[in-house]
């Protein structure tokens, strides 16, 4: 079986790399295929792999500002050859998807969301990243055509893993596609349930707008309550603007010392919407509670009164009165952790690796 492996961009370390790093322990000799690749913004990971970029490698700001290309993506992906592989798996979050293959050859992706900027809010995504005056009035043209592509690119691909059920829903709302779900790997192990605690509240993340830590930073400002932010990212400055002397940013954290920071805290707060938050369910193998928005896939996954309280709106009011409500309440981490298990990075690997052998073998099966 040979196999070929796709990722939107190499350029940072987050959930979705993640899941790149097990298909790559699953399939080691796999090269990678990516539009953009920076070992150093990648911190070395993947720097022992075979990675494929594309022509947008070339141009000047790519590696850092590879957002202001998006005109250029579709190209850029459908320009790699896949005729030698009996399998690609694509990890995508936006043009991975996009790849061309023949009959021969099964496209299975691996989706972490379709292509939000493409279908939810391309003005809410111009402003997120800060884009040129220019670039921001050409935004909305273009995404006529990349909405349109990637809604015919979305065909081509054999079979469909929505990364969770909130995920599966926009997978058939946009697409029209069936999809099964394999919840991301955590690594639970390296987390753990701690008998100290800290009187801080813990945020764990890339510092960018829609991941609302505006919010958070206003609650626990008026709370006097200690909150520790955890994470770099183009928001940085303006947070630390808006921050009173109860918030702490700790920038980028080694992974020993992140865990300590979850075990140790009264409390994890999450006040967006994700597709599916790896960082909340890390916060759950370390048995802390979490006081979350009632929205994404976090609500499938927090049982309300026993992992944490949710909150309804993305307000600062509303997360002031979900941390009064939370203090009087009483928590079990043993519970907490318990349920965060069945995201193991042991249980994805094998499920993947089942699902694309018994894909191959029904695919073959179908062209004999």
């Amino acid at each position: 079986m040979k196999i070929a492996l796709v990722h939107d961009y190499l350029v940072q370390y987050g959930g979705a790399e993640r899941v790149l790093e097990c298909f790559t322990e699953l399939f080691p000799y796999a090269p990678i295929y990516t539009i953009v690749y920076s070992q150093e913004l990648m911190h070395g990971v993947f720097a022992d792999k075979n990675i494929k970029t594309s022509f947008i490698q070339k141009f000047p700001f790519a590696k850092e500002r590879h957002r202001i290309f998006p005109q250029f993506m579709p190209a850029a992906i459908e320009q790699f050859d896949f005729r030698d592989y009996d399998i690609v798996l694509s990890d995508s979050s936006s043009y991975a998807k996009g790849i061309i293959t023949g009959p021969e050859t099964l496209h299975i992706c691996y989706m972490h969301t379709p292509m939000r900027y493409a279908w939810d809010d391309c003005q809410k995504y111009t402003s997120d990243f800060s884009f040129p005056t220019f670039i921001k009035k050409l935004i909305p043209f273009i995404m006529n055509y990349i909405r349109i592509w990637d809604r015919i690119s979305a065909d081509r691909v054999d079979r469909l893993i929505a990364n969770s059920n909130f995920v599966a829903k926009r997978i058939k709302k946009y697409y029209k596609r069936e999809s099964i779900v394999i919840h991301p790997p955590v690594n639970i192990d390296d987390f753990y349930i701690s008998s100290e605690r800290g009187d801080y509240f813990l945020m764990v993340g890339r510092l960018l707008a829609y991941k609302r830590h505006d919010i958070a930073i206003q609650a626990f400002n008026k709370l006097k309550l200690p909150l520790k932010i955890i994470g770099r990212g183009p928001e940085m400055k303006k947070l630390k603007k808006l921050a009173g002397p109860t918030i702490e940013f700790l920038g980028r954290v080694p992974d020993e010392k992140i865990a300590e920071y979850y075990a140790k805290c009264r409390a994890f707060i999450f006040p967006q919407e994700e597709d599916f938050g790896i960082v909340a369910i890390e916060a759950m193998a370390s048995g802390r509670p979490i006081i979350a928005y009632r929205a994404g896939d976090i609500v499938e996954n927090m049982e309300e009164g026993k992992v944490g309280i949710f909150f309804d709106k993305q307000a600062p009011e509303d997360i002031i009165t979900a941390v009064e409500k939370f203090k009087e309440m009483d928590y079990d981490p043993n519970y907490i952790r318990e349920k965060a298990k069945k995201f193991d990075r042991n249980i994805f690997k094998a499920r993947i690796k089942d699902y694309i052998e018994n894909s191959l073998r029904e695919f073959k099966s179908s062209k004999s």
